[in-house]
């Protein structure tokens, strides 16, 4: 691994204003902005105006000459969320211009750093930014919709930097390797993966895990292909059937696959179950009989969803592999996953979207992946197979079970087989000269 001053962390972590301080304006509004935001945080999007009165301390009828609905709260913390993050973009170009120098680790730690500081304090806008599907209200879904251009351009120039520095390898390609790192840095913010651990050490560690890698060695696209894990994970995604493929007379599979097609487009709230059984051709009574309410109709997508996966962990962990060999493998069954289903992985955000993020569900087990990944990793380290100092074995789980997703943005945009790569060198390799 690439040495490290012995006081970086300090180094990375205090030269970064604290972000959030547009919300320290002592107003009333922005008292009621911060109830909302901690509540939606914490309880989901289904909070209520209600709710959001009642934390506050005031009536509904005396919120209302602050915002006219519960939507104008959630576009106000949307648009203070991106301004946020507009301003970590501008201080990361002024750093790059500041004339005492600094190694490219802690230019990129730094902004790393900022912004998922920015991304827990704006929890709820962030939530919001991964889950709000369609709306009848147009700047709410735009801004829900609206890509950080002005921070990933800034952390493309900090790893161009760095790049001119000697720090990373040539072949990388800077572009997704600003987006791989952004998006990461932001999902610091979901409580899935910080838990209880702070902003910095978590920015920190999924920094060093994407830039140097977990790998004490440098596996080949070779080796790793060859892997009896990587044979397995391919074995079993080849073996998925979808839903979407049921006929008629399988009516619950009929039904998940139409729901799923209904709340790609229209997204799940707004989506009755009328209307998927009128897309579906049956009558709204037979569908409830056949699943139940709405919520148990994403409930059972989401059991289809995550057993998929579990099928695929389940196959890889009992193999005779490597540790390096197992995540590879594992990265490679949420690759494909995430491609063949991507309907179902974007209902699985919005199951995360009604609820606080670290809600157990009844098809990812998120709990048990974690315990799972916890004891991979020690056996790893134990083994001298991973050398990676991580504040607690719990976060360093988290941690890779985050970066083992590759963004939907890369997916779409390099195909599976480069993604996988992309994921090799990210979490495995590293991206770094002389590692």
């Amino acid at each position: 691994m690439t040495p490290r001053p012995p006081n970086r962390r300090k180094r990375a972590t205090d030269r970064t204003a604290s972000p959030g301080h547009a919300y320290d304006d002592g107003t009333r509004r922005t008292e009621i902005l911060q109830t909302a935001a901690s509540i939606v945080a914490t309880s989901g999007l289904r909070t209520s105006l209600q709710e959001i009165a009642d934390a506050a301390g005031i009536l509904p009828g005396s919120l209302y000459h602050h915002f006219d609905s519960k939507e104008a709260i959630l576009v106000e913390l949307l648009h203070r969320y991106h301004e946020d993050l507009d301003r970590v973009a501008d201080e990361a170009q002024s750093r790059l211009n500041d004339p005492e120098f600094h190694p490219a680790f802690d230019q990129i730690a730094d902004l790393c750093t900022a912004i998922a500081r920015c991304a827990v304090t704006h929890r709820a806008a962030l939530q919001m930014s991964f889950y709000e599907g369609p709306s009848s209200n147009h700047e709410l879904t735009t801004l829900a919709a609206h890509r950080p251009t002005a921070l990933l351009q800034s952390m493309l120039e900090t790893l161009r930097a760095a790049r001119w520095s000697g720090y990373l390898r040539s072949d990388v390609d800077l572009t997704v390797l600003a987006e791989r790192i952004v998006q990461t840095m932001l999902q610091v913010g979901l409580d899935v993966m910080r838990h209880t651990a702070g902003a910095d050490p978590t920015a920190i560690l999924l920094c060093r895990i994407l830039l140097e890698g977990l790998a004490a060695g440098a596996p080949t696209d070779e080796q790793l292909d060859a892997s009896a894990a990587f044979k397995a994970a391919d074995a079993v995604v080849r073996s998925w059937t979808d839903d979407a493929d049921a006929q008629p007379e399988d009516k619950a599979a009929y039904v998940r696959a139409v729901a799923r097609s209904e709340f790609g487009k229209k997204g799940y709230e707004v989506t009755t179950v009328r209307d998927i059984a009128s897309a579906a051709g049956m009558g709204t009574g037979t569908v409830y009989r056949l699943i139940g309410s709405k919520d148990q109709l994403l409930a059972s997508i989401m059991q289809s969803f995550g057993e998929k996966v579990a099928m695929g962990w389940s196959e890889v962990l009992q193999t005779d592999s490597t540790v390096i060999e197992k995540l590879d493998a594992l990265s490679w069954i949420n690759t494909n996953v995430m491609d063949r289903f991507a309907d179902e992985f974007r209902i699985q955000l919005a199951w995360m979207r009604q609820s606080p993020p670290d809600t157990p569900n009844p098809g990812w087990l998120f709990t048990k992946r974690v315990r799972q990944m916890k004891s991979l990793l020690a056996m790893a380290i134990k083994s001298g197979e991973i050398s990676i100092d991580s504040p607690s074995n719990e976060l360093l789980a988290r941690a890779v079970i985050g970066v083992g997703w590759i963004p939907e943005s890369i997916l779409r945009d390099l195909g599976t087989r480069a993604s996988q790569l992309c994921v090799r060198d990210t979490m495995l390799r590293g991206v770094v000269v002389n590692r």
